[in-house]
């Protein structure tokens, strides 16, 4: 699969987590959950993998964990938070350089509804192919100075 293929199946399977236990439980819950949902549909899901960071042939493994990696390609960071923050975001940007990923979502199971907790952020993965519905973004802003990242919010069809 794809990423953006993987990423609709994410989306789906978090609003539908959502719906079912509600908002405002504690992180870990949502994590069991949505791996769980997603293993359903018959994705390829590791929890709490590390990410070390490599420089000049060297590795180090300062304790950096992915929350969920779904096919070995998309990245979830999951939240229970009332509202985001800049160093959420910078997490996420962290996971997908250091894994050279090309796609991930910040999943913020804290919001009312989630469509508004759902934050995608892509990492050189071309434009043309995010294969998503007009309707179901907003317009790029710049999540960093990097050039080559941009940060949307999705949301979801009702």
């Amino acid at each position: 699969m794809e990423e953006n293929e993987i990423g609709r199946e994410v989306v789906d399977a978090a609003v539908k987590v959502h719906s079912l236990l509600g908002p405002g439980l504690l992180e870990s819950v949502y994590e069991v959950v949505l791996a769980r949902e997603l293993e359903r549909r018959g994705l390829a899901v590791v929890r709490q993998q590390a990410v070390p960071i490599e420089y000049e042939g060297m590795q180090f493994d300062e304790g950096f964990r992915a929350d969920i990696i779904v096919e070995g390609k998309v990245i979830l960071e999951l939240k229970s938070v009332e509202q985001l923050s800049k160093v959420h975001h910078k997490q996420l940007f962290t996971y997908l350089k250091l894994k050279k990923a090309r796609l991930g979502y910040l999943l913020n199971f804290g919001a009312a509804l989630m469509k508004d907790g759902i934050k995608r952020m892509v990492n050189g993965l071309p434009e043309e192919n995010l294969g998503v519905s007009a309707a179901l973004r907003e317009p790029k802003r710049n999540c960093q100075q990097d050039g080559d990242l941009n940060s949307e919010s999705l949301r979801s069809s009702p």
